[in-house]
C-alpha cells in the first residue's frame, strides 16, 4: 500500500474515531501529521476538535507533532488547552514536555491555563466569539471516569476542565504548587468524579512525601467539610495506589482515629470508605461503631469496613450484618449481602435478600446485584431463577453477569443466556465472564454466538 493510500485511510480512521486503526496505520507507515483534506490542518487538530482523546493519544504516540506551528499561530497543543478537556490535553501533551518545550513556551502555556481557569469557560466563549447569549452546561464524560461541564456559544464548544489542565501542567513542569492552593482548586466543584478534583488528588499522590502528606492531612481539621472530604478521598486513593507504602500503617491509624470524631455524615462515610482500603487491627470495631448511624451513607461504608476486616468475623459482627440485610436503604442491604455471602451462617439470608433486590425497582443497583448473585456460593433454584430473569435487563453487562452465573451453575438456560447477551465487542478478550461462557459452550460442543461486534455497557 502506498503512502498516500495509508494517509487517506489514516484520515478516515481519525474522523471515524477508530484509535486502534490509527495505531495500526501509523505502524504501517502512515504520516502522523497527515493534513485533513477539508481544513488542511494536521489530523491531530481534528481529533482535538472532536474531543477524541484516544485518537489524539494514538497520533502523538505515533509521532504527531503537538508543537507544530499552525497558520493561525497556534499549535495542536494550544488548541487542546483551549478545548478545556483534560483528557484531550493530556493526550496531546506528549512525553517529557518539561524537557521538550523551551522555558518561554512553558510559561506561556501556564499563563494561558491560569487565565482560562480564572476567567471561566463561559467568559472564555464570550471573549472568543463576541456572543452574549446564555451558555447552558451539559455534563459530559471526560476520559474514562471523570465528568466535566461542556458549554456551547456562538458556534464554539469548550469544556470547563481548566483547573485540571492547570494542575496537569504544573505537575508536568514540576512546579510545587502549594497544597492548600491545590485543594482549594479541587473543592471548588466538590464532586469526587469531577476532573478538577481527581487531577488534584492524583497530583498529590504523585508528589507524595512527608511535607505533602502533612500539609494535606492538616486539612482534615478544616472547618469546611469539602476540604475534609477531599483529604479522606486522597487517603482512599493512597490506600489503593500505595497500599504497600511505609506510611500505610500511619495513614490507616489516622483514618481510624478520625472516624471517632468526624461529625459530618458525608465526610465520615468517605473516611470509612478510605479506611476499607487499608489494613488496620480496629477495622471491625470501627465498622460496628457506625453500623447504626442515622445517615445511610455512613451505614453503607460501615458495612464495607466490617467486610474488609482481615480478622475472623465476630458473632457481634454477624448479628449486625444480619440486621443490615433488612436496612431501609437498598444500597446498604446490597453491601450487607456482599459481606454475608462470605459467611456460611449468613449465606442463605443474604441470597434471599439479593433475589428480592433483583426483583425490586432498583435499576441502578442491578449490576451489583447480578454480580453478587452470579459469584455467590448459593446454588438454590431461587438464585438461578433470579439470574435468568436478569437476562431481560437492558444493560448488556447485567445480562453478561447473569449468563456467567448460569454457566457457573451449568444451568440448562445458559445457551439461551448466551444468545441474550449478544455479540461482545472490543475489550472483552480477557473478560473472565466471557471466558467462562466460552468454556461452557466449548465443553458441550455448543455453538458460540458471542462473536466480535459492537459492544455496549
Amino acid at each position: 500500500m502506498t503512502g498516500s493510500q495509508l494517509d487517506r485511510r489514516l484520515v478516515s480512521a481519525v474522523l471515524s474515531g477508530d484509535a486502534d486503526a490509527v495505531r495500526d496505520l501509523l505502524y504501517e507507515g502512515a504520516d502522523p501529521d497527515t493534513p485533513d483534506p477539508e481544513g488542511g490542518l494536521p489530523v491531530l487538530c481534528a481529533a482535538v476538535a472532536a474531543y477524541d482523546a484516544p485518537v489524539a493519544e494514538a497520533l502523538v504516540d505515533g509521532g504527531a507533532d503537538p508543537d507544530r506551528q499552525l497558520p493561525d499561530g497556534s499549535t495542536p497543543l494550544w488548541r487542546a488547552l483551549d478545548s478545556g478537556s483534560p483528557a484531550v490535553f493530556e493526550s496531546a501533551l506528549g512525553r517529557e514536555p518539561r524537557l521538550r518545550l523551551p522555558e518561554q513556551e512553558r510559561e506561556r502555556l501556564l499563563a494561558r491555563a491560569r487565565s482560562c481557569y480564572e476567567t471561566g469557560p463561559v467568559e472564555e466563549l464570550r471573549r472568543r466569539t463576541g456572543a452574549r447569549g446564555p451558555a447552558v452546561p451539559v455534563r459530559v464524560r471526560d476520559g474514562d471516569y471523570d465528568w466535566v461541564d461542556q458549554y456551547t456559544l456562538g458556534g464554539l464548544v469548550v469544556r470547563a476542565g481548566y483547573g485540571a489542565i492547570l494542575t496537569v501542567l504544573e505537575w508536568s513542569f514540576r512546579i510545587p504548587t502549594p497544597v492548600g492552593e491545590l485543594i482549594d482548586r479541587a473543592v471548588r466543584i466538590p464532586d469526587e468524579d469531577h476532573v478538577d478534583w481527581s487531577a488534584v488528588w492524583l497530583t498529590l499522590v504523585r508528589r507524595h512525601g512527608e511535607n505533602v502528606l502533612s500539609a494535606t492531612l492538616a486539612h482534615r481539621d478544616h472547618p469546611d467539610p469539602r476540604h475534609r472530604r477531599f483529604v479522606a478521598d486522597y487517603l482512599r486513593a493512597r490506600g489503593i495506589i500505595a497500599c504497600d507504602s511505609p506510611s500505610a500503617e500511619r495513614e490507616s491509624g489516622i483514618l481510624a482515629a478520625w472516624a471517632t470524631r468526624e461529625s459530618d455524615g458525608a465526610v465520615l462515610a468517605k473516611v470509612l470508605e478510605a479506611l476499607a482500603e487499608y489494613e488496620h487491627p480496629g477495622m471491625e470495631a470501627t465498622g460496628l461503631r457506625h453500623a447504626a448511624h442515622p445517615d445511610p451513607r455512613v451505614r453503607l461504608r460501615a458495612t464495607t469496613v466490617i467486610d474488609a476486616s482481615e480478622e475472623a468475623r465476630s458473632p457481634e459482627a454477624d448479628a449486625v450484618l444480619l440486621t443490615l440485610l433488612g436496612d431501609p436503604d437498598a444500597r446498604v442491604r446490597l453491601e450487607a449481602c456482599r459481606a454475608g455471602l462470605k459467611d456460611d451462617a449468613l449465606l442463605a439470608p443474604a441470597a434471599e435478600e439479593l433475589v428480592r433486590l433483583a426483583e425490586g425497582p432498583y435499576e441502578d443497583l442491578r449490576g451489583g446485584v447480578a454480580e453478587a448473585l452470579a459469584s455467590s456460593r448459593d446454588r438454590t433454584p431461587a438464585v438461578a431463577d433470579a439470574l435468568a430473569a436478569l437476562l431481560a435487563d437492558g444493560d448488556r453487562i447485567v445480562r453478561l453477569e447473569a449468563a456467567y452465573g448460569l454457566a457457573l451453575r451449568d444451568d440448562p438456560r445458559t445457551g439461551e443466556a448466551i444468545e441474550r447477551v449478544g455479540p461482545l465487542g472490543v475489550g472483552f478478550e480477557h473478560d473472565h465472564r466471557a471466558n467462562a461462557l466460552w468454556d461452557w459452550a466449548r465443553g458441550g460442543n455448543r455453538p458460540w454466538p458471542l462473536t466480535a461486534g459492537a459492544g455496549d455497557s
